[in-house]
């Protein structure tokens, strides 16, 4: 019998790559989601790549009631959690409604799996909990001070998650933290949606490509980096799904309760500048820019060392920043307004 997953937020970007790939790999899945950052149509398109059938149920982390109903008779023997807000500015003027839906509902998720004896969870987490990096490449033992409240409630649920397994040793926790996943899928059939303007750096170069929006701005130009622009980790989003792949398989293998926390990245940085010349190369046009001031919080440079996800977790990026950009642009080429129907 195929092994059962539930998954939460399995309709947003990375969920609905990440529902392919257990899909493909003999997993059953069944997606909990309130499309409040999503659309049900992500879902369809995996079940059409895949040739198979996901169980979806529509529901909010914090209904407790419909949770564990959900997670009950989805026979799970395994969650992955992608579900929660994700928007660093949003995040700060909206603090109470990130930690409403992150912290509270992610605490309801573990009630629910502890009353029905379910105890194995890949957590996706953030590299927002280093918060300002000390020294590069960022390890897994660096200070965790995450310095917005996105990162914070990130953070909080890391806590929750060490705290339980130290209460209960049957825990077995998997904190994936996630530098920049990028990219589609390289069918051009999901891929990166944001509702409103996107929070994220591919996304708006990939809008403007499609002139959907006049022009890129990038914030700040005189960082210590190779051309002055911020430097990041980008990864690959179907790498990034093959990460919580290699992670629950990690856990299966695991005999005992364990709880590690595990960067996902590639161990590589590129600039803001960097990214945009190779996107320009991908789709053959020119990317109208304007440099802005710095904005506050950001860092110069981060990126990950990788080493404990390859020795833990077998696990290494393996597609670069030119298949990022050519699948970003495939994707939002056919897809100029996401999901969404002209």
């Amino acid at each position: 019998m195929n092994e059962k997953v539930f998954v939460t937020g399995g309709a947003g970007y990375i969920g609905s790559h990440t529902c392919l790939e257990l899909l493909q790999a003999g997993y059953e899945v069944s997606v909990y989601d309130n499309f409040t950052n999503s659309n049900p149509e992500a879902l369809k398109r995996v079940e059409k790549l895949a040739g198979k059938t996901i169980r979806v149920i529509q529901g909010d982390l914090r209904d407790k009631t419909t949770l564990k109903q959900a997670i009950q008779s989805s026979a799970a023997e395994s969650v992955i959690h992608f579900a929660g807000l994700k928007a660093v500015g949003e995040s700060v003027n909206l603090p109470l409604g990130y930690y409403d839906t992150n912290v509270v509902g992610t605490l309801r998720l573990l009630e629910s799996m502890d009353e029905l004896g379910l105890r194995s969870l890949v957590f996706s987490s953030s590299a927002t909990v280093y918060g300002n990096p000390e020294k590069l490449p960022l390890e897994e033992t660096h200070p965790l001070r995450a310095t917005n409240p996105y990162g914070r409630t990130k953070l909080v649920i890391e806590d929750m998650l060490r705290d339980a397994y130290t209460s209960n040793s049957a825990w077995k926790f998997g904190i994936l933290r996630y530098f920049n996943p990028v990219g589609a899928h390289s069918s051009g059939l999901i891929g990166e949606d944001p509702k409103g303007p996107p929070n994220n750096l591919m996304p708006y170069v990939t809008q403007v490509a499609v002139g959907k929006r006049e022009q890129l701005h990038v914030w700040g130009n005189d960082y210590p980096t190779v051309d002055g622009t911020g430097v990041r980790d980008y990864i690959h989003v179907v790498d990034l799904a093959l990460g919580h792949l290699s992670a629950l398989q990690y856990l299966s293998r695991c005999n005992a309760g364990v709880c590690e926390a595990i960067n996902l990245g590639t161990g590589k940085g590129f600039s803001v500048l960097e990214l945009v010349g190779a996107f320009e190369h991908a789709c053959g046009k020119k990317i109208p820019r304007k440099i802005e001031a710095r904005r506050s919080g950001d860092v110069a440079a981060v990126y990950a060392d990788c080493a404990k996800a390859n020795s833990l977790l077998g696990w290494n990026a393996k597609l670069d920043l030119k298949a990022m950009c050519v699948d970003a642009w495939r994707w939002q080429s056919a897809n100029p307004n996401g999901y969404t129907p002209l």
